[in-house]
């Protein structure tokens, strides 16, 4: 709302007249996170020790991960208030795309803080029963997603890479396959979020490439050239994905390997969720599978380990997720780390073909 603000002043100054670009709303967006981030950062550690909220760590995982038991947690508090103030700041109030995208963001953030304090206060690594995580989280996408298909001219076809003229509508069958996407990202997040900065770094990369995408089909020209959807106020996302590339970015700074301070499901669910609900905002559903690919392979890990296991009574992984099988073969987990970063980047490169191979 800033922006706003400074706006008003075109008529004195041309100058002012810059704050009309979402280019450069989505840059300011980005440093105003990633300022606000660094700067609260040491402040909101020295508040979680005090407060003596230290993670928990599960006996039955690697046994490397027992000198971590006390770490400050609940760090994603730190990504949201970046997040959300960079937004109120720079975000265009008059667009609802926006606001139902962070209230959904925040929504996710709330059910991990549930069960974060839940986890601190009894002082174990179980925290909200299965059930009530996955209802309310479901409740959660449910309302954002009704509250999108009731703005004028949304578009319940789905989008599928590499195909232009590939566009079965779904109908009312979108709204259930939405609440998946959004749902589903919130716990594949979740679930990678076991290693000193082995989620954020992904997640970064997945925010900067939905910032193309919100950008793109935002713009309706640019999308009519790429002939992709072009969504009303989708362009606006871009100041969203930017700011939370710039919170994400300064809390790496303390979330690099020897961690400071972890995320907890406060910043892994939101942040999942939100990816979720800008890939459907966007139209780039499918094309999320693609870009958050790690957060991918991790999930399948996890369904995979498990079915195995019932089913056959042996397990595939030593240890699931993915990156403790990893850990457990010998590898250091910074090596783990940087190395799914790759993967990411290269991934995040694979999706934005989908722009131009149609």
């Amino acid at each position: 709302m800033i922006y706003k603000l400074l706006y008003a002043f075109q008529d004195l100054s041309g100058a002012f007249n810059v704050f009309r670009y979402i280019t450069f709303r989505a840059v300011l967006g980005m440093l105003t996170a990633l300022l606000l981030a660094l700067f609260l950062g040491p402040r909101l550690i020295a508040a979680l020790q005090r407060l003596r909220v230290g993670q928990s760590i599960r006996g039955d995982g690697p046994q490397s991960h027992l000198a971590k038991a006390g770490t400050p947690t609940m760090g994603g508090l730190l990504i949201l208030f970046s997040l959300g103030a960079a937004v109120v700041a720079w975000g265009d109030p008059a667009t609802p795309v926006l606001w139902i995208v962070l209230g959904v963001t925040l929504g996710f953030g709330a059910v991990g803080f549930t069960d974060d304090y839940l986890k601190i206060s009894k002082r174990n690594s179980k925290g909200l029963s299965a059930r009530a995580k996955f209802t309310s989280l479901v409740l959660i996408a449910l309302a954002g997603c009704v509250a999108l298909w009731s703005l004028p001219g949304f578009d319940t076809r789905l989008a599928v890479p590499f195909f232009k003229d590939l566009r079965p509508d779904l109908g009312p069958f979108y709204i259930p396959f939405a609440v998946f996407v959004v749902v589903g990202a919130g716990n594949a997040v979740n679930l990678t979020d076991g290693l000193d900065g082995l989620a954020i770094g992904p997640v970064i990369t997945a925010s900067l490439t939905y910032l193309i995408f919100a950008y793109v089909s935002g713009h309706a020209r640019i999308a009519g050239y790429l002939q992709i959807p072009n969504v009303i106020g989708g362009g606006e996302l871009a100041v969203f994905c930017a700011a939370m590339a710039g919170a994400a970015l300064g809390f790496l700074w303390y979330n690099a390997y020897p961690a400071q301070v972890f995320m907890g499901d406060v910043g892994s669910l939101a942040l999942g969720g939100a990816l979720g609900m800008v890939a459907v905002v966007t139209k780039f559903e499918v094309v999320l599978a693609v870009v958050g690919g790690v957060f991918v392979m991790e999930t399948l890990s996890v369904i995979l380990q498990v079915a195995s296991f019932k089913t056959r009574g042996k397990r595939i992984f030593r240890m699931a997720p993915i990156h403790h099988h990893f850990e457990l073969k010998g590898w250091a987990e910074p090596k783990i780390i940087v190395r799914f970063w790759i993967v990411s980047i290269i991934l995040a490169l694979v999706g934005l073909t989908t722009l131009k191979l149609r």
